[in-house]
This record gives structure tokens, sequence and C-alpha cells, in this order.
């Protein structure tokens, strides 16, 4: 199996006491589903990992895939700061029935180059199903250059990356060094990213407008190149979603589009209502609103 297309980096649903809610995250996957999505990611940045225990972790990754069963690709986020547990993750997640794990790197320890190729050559090794490596210097202190994407790109099982380094060159320098090797997924900017040789979308937006984003895909990469005219609509709701208050906007959002998912747990909080409105106003534009 292949992973290419749009994927949307799930959102973990919380019910009114702050509880994992699995019956709300069956809709979702049924939804985003039916929404033509093409691959979905749970417990990545956008899922809230570092907020759920252990136990949740494993709840969200057998719901996910459980449910989904079979009908697009399941890559699980695995992160872990030590690398033992990333390997416990990675291998729960492949006994679950994943069809691929996707990895930060550690995201305390601003590990060297020789620590990082020791940490996800462990975990590939521990596997059978594909490793998409994961950068994000904004929030792991480390980027993963194109240099040490193409040495680990020669390790077996490692073969998808998602960059969020917000450099389309980058897309350009990957495929450059990995020779082949490597599948790359844009985090931003995903139409500039298409056209340089991504091919797919790790999408925080497709948890709002999953419709919009899978279809920015194929009308970009394997159809009509209308692609652009979507990106620029939906390219107000992608900034809007970046940055800091990412998972509380991303929520702020699913409640507006009638798709509640509850609030970001703590520290995390509710958008701020001056954010809402500009949230409210950019949904309203795209024509979204549930109202509507």
């Amino acid at each position: 199996m292949s992973f290419r297309g749009s994927y949307t980096v799930c959102v973990t649903p919380f019910d009114a006491e702050g509880r994992v809610d699995l019956d709300s995250l069956r809709r979702y996957v049924d939804w985003q589903i039916a929404e033509g999505v093409h691959g979905l990611i749970p417990l990545g940045s956008t899922g809230e990992f570092l907020s759920l225990t252990r136990d949740e972790r494993a709840a969200v990754a057998e719901t996910v895939i459980t449910q989904t069963a079979g009908r697009v690709p399941v890559l699980i986020g695995t992160a872990a700061e030590w690398t033992d547990e990333a390997v416990a993750l990675s291998r729960e997640a492949e006994s679950l029935g994943a069809d691929g794990v996707m990895l930060v790197p550690p995201y305390y320890s601003s590990p060297t180059e020789a620590e990082l190729v020791a940490h996800f050559t462990k975990v590939a090794e521990a596997l059978s199903i594909p490793v998409m490596l994961y950068n994000n210097p904004f929030t792991a202190n480390v980027d993963l250059s194109a240099a040490l994407v193409g040495r680990l790109s020669q390790v077996d099982n490692i073969s998808y990356i998602k960059d969020t380094s917000k450099n389309v060159h980058r897309v350009t320098e990957l495929l450059e060094a990995c020779q082949g090797r490597m599948t790359v997924f844009a985090g931003y900017y995903p139409w500039e990213s298409y056209l340089a040789g991504a091919e797919g979308y790790s999408s925080v937006m497709s948890n709002i407008a999953p419709r919009l984003s899978a279809d920015m895909f194929t009308r970009t990469v394997d159809g009509s190149g209308e692609g652009r005219a979507i990106y620029l609509r939906c390219l107000p709701l992608i900034n809007a979603l970046a940055g800091d208050l990412y998972v509380s906007a991303t929520k702020a959002a699913m409640g507006m589009v009638g798709q509640p998912m509850g609030d970001p747990r703590p520290p995390r909080l509710p958008l701020p209502a001056a954010k809402r409105a500009e949230l409210h106003a950019i949904l309203t534009d795209l024509g979204l609103l549930a109202e509507a």
C-alpha cells in the first residue's frame, strides 16, 4: 500500500467532562471518509497526543483503525521522547492493524543528528509497516535537514515524510536527497508543495473541510488543474489554523461547522472571542457554517 492524497491529522474529541469521546470519534471517522479523505492520522499534534494517557492513546488508535475498517489508510502518531516508548507505541499500532506510523523527533531533548538516526532506525527496525517522519522544527526544536532525511531514507520502512518547515523548496531538496526512496507530504502550503513534487498533504484544515482538502489534491495532482482556485479559497482557513492556537482554533471551527469535538485539554484554553469572530467570518465566506 502506498500513501498519497489528503490525509486528515485528526482531532481527539472530548466530552463535556473532558473525557475521550469514542462515540464521537467513530462518527467523525465515518464523516471524514464519506467526505472523501484519502487517509487518517490520529494522535498527531492536532490530536493532542501529549495530553492523553497511555491507555487513551491506545483506545483512540484502536477506535480509528476499527471504525475505518480498511476503507482508507490509517497512520498512527506514535511519537515519544524516549525511544523505547516510541518502539512500544509503534508495535502496538501495528498489532492493532495500522497501515503506518508517524513520528515527530523527540521534542524536548533537542537530539543530535546521530541521536536522531539511532532513534528513527530503532523504531523502523522494530516494524514491518512504513514510518512517516514528521519534521516540525517549530515544536520539536530540531529541523530534519534534507541531507539527514536522505540518510534516513536508506533505512527500510522509513519511506514518507511530512514536512512542516514552511519552506516549499525543501520539497525539492528532499526529493533530490532521497533519490526516489521517500514520498513527501506537505504540512503547510499544499498547492505549492504539490507543484514541487509532494504527493500528499497532512491536513489540519481537513478536520473542518475534508472535501475541499481532498479536492485540492485531486484537482492539482490528478486532475484538471483547478486546485489553485480551491487553495486560494482555503488559504485564509489554513492560515487561521496555524500558529500556537492551532488545536483551539481547529476545535472551535469544528463546532461552527456542526462537528463539535469539545474543548482542548489544559493547559490549552478555548479559542479567544476575537479569534472566534475571525474564524466565523472565514467559515462564512467558505459556506461551511452549520447554520448555512
